[in-house]
């Protein structure tokens, strides 16, 4: 009876030290380190990596006053430029970003997702309006209508970003880089409280 008593107790222990194994973000699943720290560039602590030509981007903006609410961050962004679709948004992001001195609030980057993301139905002139209308209603320059000193200014930040993305080796977007040291893997996540969980740990990590 004593020795059932103590199989029986051991078990009970091996069972609630199972209970009690750290359930949380897992490298490789839901985050991964990144090849190089990217902490020279002096991102916030958590930047987004996005596209305006990304429908899951456009996605996750809706989202993100969430995930700022849940992590207590202003959350910065970089945008790609993998492709040439990719390199047209991201000039259209970075006129807005140049002229604010800041990133675009929540209201202007869901404009812009919206006229970069018009889909084939509309004609250039019809994508151009839509475009121009974001920047004038906030009494900004299109970037249709940028002088030669503009377009090299944007031309430089643009390559700024080729840099970090570039050597990062950031292939998929959107994602997180927190602290200039990991990525989060945003397929790795059920939902955005999740991602959230996933960049307060990965904050207090060294």
């Amino acid at each position: 009876m004593k020795k059932l008593a103590t199989f029986a107790f051991i078990a009970l222990s091996a069972l609630l030290v199972g209970c009690s194994d750290n359930s949380g973000p897992v490298e490789g699943k839901q985050y991964e380190q990144l090849p190089v720290n990217l902490a020279t560039f002096r991102l916030p602590p958590v930047t987004e990596v996005f596209s305006l030509n990304c429908g899951h981007c456009r996605k996750m903006e809706d989202e993100m006053p969430t995930i700022e609410k849940l992590t207590g961050q202003s959350i910065g962004k970089v945008h790609v430029t993998f492709n040439e679709s990719a390199q047209i948004g991201a000039m259209i992001y970075y006129a807005a970003e140049m002229q604010l001195g800041k990133k675009p609030d929540h209201q202007m980057m869901t404009e812009m997702f919206a006229a970069t993301q018009m889909g084939d139905g509309a004609t250039l002139s019809e994508k151009k309006a839509a475009l121009d209308q974001v920047f004038h209603s906030r009494n900004l320059v299109s970037p249709y209508d940028f002088d030669d000193q503009q377009q090299k200014q944007l031309f430089a930040a643009m390559q700024l970003a080729d840099d970090i993305t570039t050597k990062g080796q950031i292939n998929s977007v959107p994602t997180f880089i927190v602290n200039g040291k990991y990525q989060v893997i945003t397929s790795g996540h059920q939902d955005v409280a999740s991602i959230a969980d996933t960049i307060n740990f990965l904050l207090q990590q060294p």
